[in-house]
């Protein structure tokens, strides 16, 4: 009787592939043509087979280029036994959830790798390779935690910089405090005579000045009461 194939993967639009290649007695590669191109990916753990006792199959996936490693994308377990991994052009994003779960929670886009594939046509079309590696629990879930931490760096970065590129409009309202404040800044060091009431008065050719100051800032450096600090 034929050995059961441990692992199998599903894409869109194909037949199911069980058939991988043992590397090792742990270690188990498919190579898929990247045309037609797909957005999904999962791999499962066949009927009839279990992983060893504290370990789990770690999901790695190889794209062509001039540097062919491999990423890490995720992994599947006795627990959890099907995973979908999202691919996308330019970023690829992995799910370990349950087989079991609700089909819009079968994808997660938290855990997103940085990567790159090519889904334009080519005349020759290029090989993708996942690989699936038999692992100590313990070493996968480092692994994943570490990746998880990574991208989760990248993306404060990456919104950052986003916000640094596009900073949040200032409203009307803080604009008109932040004039106000820069007249009352100025008018105040020609505070002098006082009136029957005790109240400070300010000469008109003193609001004129700041006027005529404040417009030629504003020629100048049309942004600077955005910047709260200017001001």
């Amino acid at each position: 009787m034929a050995e059961v194939p441990p692992f199998g993967i599903i894409l869109p639009s194909r037949p199911v592939i069980t058939n991988p290649v043992a590397v090792s007695p742990t270690q188990f590669a498919f190579t898929l043509p990247s045309s037609p191109s797909f957005s999904h990916v999962v791999i499962f753990l066949v009927p009839g087979n279990a992983l060893p006792a504290a370990t789990l199959a770690a999901v790695y996936i190889q794209f062509p280029g001039p540097n062919p490693e491999f990423k890490l994308l995720g992994a599947i377990g006795n627990d959890k036994q099907t995973a979908i991994f999202k691919v996308n052009n330019g970023n690829q994003t992995a799910a370990t959830k349950g087989e079991d779960d609700d089909e819009d929670e079968m994808t997660d886009t938290s855990d997103a790798v940085p990567t790159s594939i090519n889904g334009a046509a080519t005349a020759d079309v290029q090989q993708i390779t996942i690989g699936i590696s038999i692992e100590p629990a313990a070493t996968v879930e480092a692994q994943l935690a570490s990746l998880k931490t990574n991208t989760s760096s990248a993306l404060v970065v990456a919104n950052k910089s986003q916000q640094l590129r596009h900073p949040t409009p200032v409203t009307t309202k803080v604009l008109a405090q932040r004039i106000i404040k820069n007249a009352f800044n100025f008018l105040a060091s020609f505070a002098g005579q006082t009136t029957v009431g005790g109240e400070e008065m300010v000469p008109l050719r003193s609001f004129r000045g700041w006027w005529e100051k404040f417009e030629r800032r504003v020629e100048v450096d049309p942004g600077f009461l955005e910047r709260d600090a200017d001001v």
